[in-house]
């Protein structure tokens, strides 16, 4: 059985057939078509673009583009399905799509047609947008905590590009390739614009503005996902770190509940421990008649801010009192919350009413039901829990998520904004392991390729564009196979040979801070991606310069999408421009000195911010000191009095380093070590 994240408990293979039956009992005529075809949707141009869908086992489907003299025919097969390949031209619209579906009819009852237009047509360049939340991230949410958030206005008030159209695959996880998903086209306007990729916006305005052709862009992410979820099964049959996981999922699709039991039991077990680690839970912070007022305030909503909890990864603890009138006494109340990052737990009067403990939930806005018994006149309290496991933390919604109301009425809500008490708990180092959960969810690797890539094939595309990698820091090595697994596995999912992949190197931000991992980790996950440009027709941009330390979800996504696009135009579409930073190419000997040479070095090197200050060098110990450079010609030269027989130079070798070296176009150089396989060509060391 296959469960999504819409909610379906009948797999869509079921669906369909019943649909079917339904249609040959009717003798209906019509069509059904997934969601990736509809009004205002691209079409790639100059190619064979599948158009499919479903219909009557034996029905005659003619499909008839208006830039053709003849429709095309096919007839639908045994399972229903039908599909057809339209021959496109170059660039233009718009066009209409008629489909003509004949019914088969028994006797001499005249057959019936039914004709399906598709309106609004264009034909152009389209691509995927995919990854976690730094794709996720849409323009409306892209401005605010950066400082150019007044531009970001601006940008989404001018967003109207009646060639640019989009296209948001609605979360959904399966275990097993679903045929369809849901979505829908539309045109670029600023309302459309604010819920959009904003990666995905600024790559696809890039590319439209300066090819001058339709764009369609096809975005389908899901923020705090590893890349093994976006994986499909054939590629994950080939690391053989992943077959545990091929079994789950195969006991899984038999029963759904398998490990139900005994992952509801390791829970009640992990949760009672928070009582050893969590003073909250010992002393019971949550009940009606503890006394907050030492407890210092915070604004609600909000990040969390302040010097005590800037770089805090951990749990808070956060009360408020709300008078409620006399006649809310004994009545049901509906709590709304809003996002909370990470994790929660909420309590009224004491009384848990909920909680969600999966790190894919930090967008979720929280929406919990208090029932009439625990609810009285006058001073009501609510506490929440939260427990941010990495970044920011805090109350993600808006002013107006934030509210009490009593359920089923038409009285006003009680806003809840506005100042909380709060108190510190343990920081999240301190907590044990969380258990695992064995059932049917988005974290089980390949539950997102099924669920939102798997429809989409065999979608005519020209390439994807991909921003993830924050997932799988803790794996950094596994990421060297798995990375470029997932890339071959789309390319054989489509048949459409080595598509354009280009993709974003993360951005820095202190993991080390937050207790997790120590800075190699993080450097070492940004090696496997500059690895992987060794996989054909690759590219990655770099973001050094666009990042936020305190925050792993920068605000600046314009540069991002910028720098994506400058791949695609060069690499892609053929255009004269430097399209990336400066890349680690070989090094050499020079007495105590190393010489740094670099690929794409554009009009030459230069030196920014806080120049090349991320340089380290090592010597036959392999131990990194600071290290002195300069830039020469285009080279780097690297010496440190401290190592004599220099062997090995690093750059910007930690969780958020500054970038300063750049090339002239503006382009940061990426992070790089030399020697071994960490390279991509062989080290020329030459001894003077």
């Amino acid at each position: 059985m296959t469960i999504g994240q819409r909610g379906s408990t009948k797999c869509l293979s079921a669906v369909l057939t019943a649909w079917m039956m339904l249609s040959a009992t009717a003798a209906t005529a019509e069509v059904r078509l997934p969601a990736v075809f509809g009004d205002h949707m691209v079409l790639q141009q100059r190619t064979s673009a599948p158009l499919w869908g479903w219909a009557q086992p034996g029905q005659r489907i003619r499909v008839h583009p208006s830039w053709m003299d003849r429709p095309l025919p096919t007839t639908a097969g045994r399972d229903g399905a039908w599909r057809v390949a339209l021959p496109t031209p170059s660039a233009g619209g718009p066009f209409t799509i008629a489909i003509r579906s004949t019914a088969i009819t028994a006797g001499n009852t005249p057959p019936r047609e039914h004709v399906y237009r598709l309106e609004d047509v264009l034909v152009g360049e389209v691509w995927i947008c995919s990854g976690q939340s730094n794709m996720e991230m849409p323009v409306g949410r892209a401005g605010p905590g950066y400082s150019g958030v007044i531009e970001y206005e601006r940008e989404l008030a001018a967003a109207d590009h009646p060639q640019v159209r989009l296209f948001t695959v609605e979360r959904a996880f399966a275990l097993e390739p679903e045929a369809d998903c849901a979505g829908v086209w539309q045109r670029c306007r600023p309302e459309s614009v604010a819920e959009f990729s904003a990666v995905g916006y600024f790559f696809g305005r890039e590319l439209q503005e300066r090819l001058d052709v339709p764009i369609g862009l096809i975005c389908a992410a899901w923020g705090g996902t590893p890349a093994e979820v976006w994986t499909s099964r054939t590629g994950l049959e080939r690391l053989p770190s992943f077959a545990d996981a091929l079994e789950e999922m195969d006991a899984l699709r038999v029963d759904p509940d398998a490990f139900a039991d005994r992952h509801a039991a390791e829970m009640v077990f992990w949760r009672e421990l928070g009582r050893l680690f969590d003073p909250g839970l010992r002393q019971t912070w949550m009940d009606e008649s503890f006394n907050d007022d030492e407890w210092d305030l915070i604004e609600v909503p909000g990040v969390w801010t302040g010097e005590d909890l800037r770089d805090f990864d951990g749990a808070v603890w956060f009360r408020r009192t709300v008078k409620l009138p006399e006649s809310w006494a004994g009545r049901n109340l509906t709590i709304s919350l809003g996002p909370i990052d990470d994790w929660d737990q909420t309590w009224f009067n004491g009384i848990s009413i909920g909680m969600h403990d999966s790190g894919v939930q930090w967008q979720t806005p929280r929406l919990y039901q208090v029932s009439g018994e625990y609810v009285h006149a006058g001073e009501n309290t609510i506490t929440v829990r939260v427990i941010d496991t990495g970044g920011e933390g805090g109350f993600r919604g808006e002013r107006g998520q934030l509210t009490i109301a009593r359920s089923g009425s038409d009285e006003a809500p009680i806003s809840l904004a506005g100042r909380w008490r709060y108190q510190i708990g343990p920081t999240f180092a301190e907590f044990p392991p969380q258990p695992k959960r064995k059932t049917v969810r988005p974290a089980l690797p390949g539950a997102l390729y099924n669920g939102m890539i798997a429809p989409l094939v065999p979608y005519g595309i020209r390439g994807a564009v991909w921003y993830q990698g924050e997932s799988n820091r803790y794996d950094p090595e596994g990421y060297r196979t798995l990375f470029p697994t997932m890339i071959e596995s789309w390319r054989e999912a489509w048949g459409r040979g080595d598509f354009p992949f280009y993709y974003v190197q993360i951005a820095p931000f202190e993991y080390r801070h937050h207790g997790e991992l120590p800075s190699e980790a993080t450097a070492e996950l940004r090696e496997a991606q500059l690895l992987t440009l060794r996989v054909p027709n690759t590219g990655m941009a770099v973001t050094l310069d666009v990042g936020n330390p305190r925050d792993i979800h920068p605000r600046n996504k314009k540069p991002v999408g910028d720098r994506l696009a400058r791949w695609a135009l060069a690499q892609t579409y053929g255009r004269d421009l430097v399209y990336s930073g400066p890349l680690y190419r070989s090094m050499q000997v020079e007495g105590d000195r190393l010489r740094v040479f670099f690929d794409h070095v554009g009009s030459g090197l230069i030196a920014r911010g806080e120049g090349l200050g991320q340089f380290e060098i090592a010597g036959e110990d392999g131990t990194f000191v600071p290290a002195g450079a300069r830039i020469d010609g285009e080279s780097v030269v690297v010496w440190s009095d401290d190592v004599e027989k220099p062997t090995a130079a690093r750059y910007a070798w930690s969780d958020a380093p500054i970038a300063g070296l750049f090339n002239k176009e503006g382009l940061p150089a990426s992070p790089f070590r030399t020697g071994g396989e960490t390279q991509k060509r062989s080290d020329t060391e030459t001894q003077e």
